[in-house]
């Protein structure tokens, strides 16, 4: 049975705070840049925590909508109202205070439960509202978090300016990340009633498996960035293309209408920018394996273009450092890959990463018990 614990509320809060400073320090940064005449950093910033906070609010606003089908139309205006002023997410964190806080502290036992809800409802009912928290949280990391974790390191390598205000933004980025994919992978393991709790061994394979490999492709891309602007652009535009087609094939069918759904796989396809993730329970092997031989090979090639390129720099002790960062980074996070897969990856059986991805398929499907959104979301 699903259950919502101690530890489970504490990073609840642990999320909600650092949401909240991560707010804060967006507009600190940005208000730096300003006073510093750097106009465009600062608005680039803006414009990464804007674009989030409307696309997250767009699906929140619409999971309410789901899920109160039928209920007051009046409560329905109020809640479009708190998302339209971009405060729908704080909403969700109250549902998921008060539930987690009955879940983890006051229901003992099923004696606590009322008469008329079965023993583990609110349970069910604080791992839903934290499960939709976690699913917009994945948005927001690769829309607003890790591209600014990119846009720091770069202004750090470009124009060598070390700044208080930009660790500050590079180590909130980091930490946003790392509760981001902890709690995702939380939400994923509670979603599968035949398997165990989430341990810490697990957690922090997977963990150093995301932020290993998101280091080495940002520091990638920073690198061609500085080499050319316009070479970076049309590099994500295209990779941007590749994963919105591969999302296309998929025939993702997470959102109920056709709008959301296409809305739904443009998020996706900027998410695989960065990482890979499963979006049909399907075999992942093959995919897993084409998508971090291509980043290798693009990273590879990247330090081979300033070898030949640009032969001066690579005597400096920046490129000597970041070249270094970057295989390692990326070669430690494709060990912690291979580890994750084959000793901790919720497969639907307990069959090795190699087989089989069943976990929102329709294998999965026929003999699980209903999970809701997460059902087909993306999944890991």
């Amino acid at each position: 049975m699903m259950k919502f614990t101690k530890q489970n509320f504490i990073f609840l809060v642990g999320g909600i705070i650092i949401y909240v400073v991560d707010i804060g320090v967006d507009f600190w940064v940005a208000s730096k840049y300003f006073c510093q005449g750097q106009y465009c950093w600062g608005i680039l910033i803006l414009c990464f925590r804007g674009l989030s906070s409307l696309i997250t609010q767009v699906f929140s606003y619409e999971w309410f909508k789901n899920d109160w089908e039928g209920t007051d139309t009046g409560k329905l205006k109020w809640i479009f109202l708190v998302h339209l002023f971009q405060c729908g997410i704080f909403i969700r964190y109250w549902f998921a205070l008060k539930y987690g806080w009955k879940a983890a502290f006051k229901q003992n036992s099923s004696r606590d439960a009322s008469e008329t809800d079965p023993p583990n409802f609110i349970q069910k009912q604080a791992v839903d509202v934290v499960t939709d928290i976690n699913m917009l949280r994945v948005f927001k990391t690769f829309l607003e978090t890790t591209p600014q974790l990119f846009v720091q390191i770069y202004i750090l390598m470009a124009h060598g300016k070390n700044n208080f205000y930009q660790y500050a933004a590079i180590i909130m980025s980091f930490c946003g990340i790392s509760f981001s994919t902890v709690d995702y992978q939380l939400s994923l393991r509670k979603s599968l009633p035949d398997k165990d709790e989430f341990c810490v061994l697990p957690k922090l394979v997977y963990l150093f498996y995301k932020l290993l490999t998101i280091t080495s492709w940002i520091l990638s891309i920073s690198l061609i960035t500085i080499l050319s602007v316009r070479s970076s652009i049309i590099l994500l535009i295209f990779l941007w293309i590749c994963g919105f087609t591969w999302t296309l094939k998929q025939h993702t069918t997470f959102c109920k209408s056709k709008k959301m759904e296409y809305l739904y796989r443009t998020v996706v396809g900027i998410i695989l920018i960065f990482t890979f993730f499963n979006i049909k329970g399907r075999k992942t092997k093959v995919c897993i394996s084409i998508y971090y031989a291509t980043h290798t090979v693009v990273t590879l090639g990247i330090l081979f273009v300033y070898i030949f390129w640009k032969p001066s720099i690579i005597t400096e002790i920046y490129f000597t450092v970041v070249s270094i960062l970057t295989i390692l980074s990326l070669v430690l996070g494709i060990i912690f890959l291979v580890i994750y897969y084959r000793r901790f990856h919720p497969t639907a059986y307990g069959r090795p990463w190699a087989c089989s991805d069943e976990v929102d398929g329709e294998a999965g499907r026929k003999d699980r018990v209903e999970i809701g959104r997460f059902q087909n979301f993306i999944m890991q």
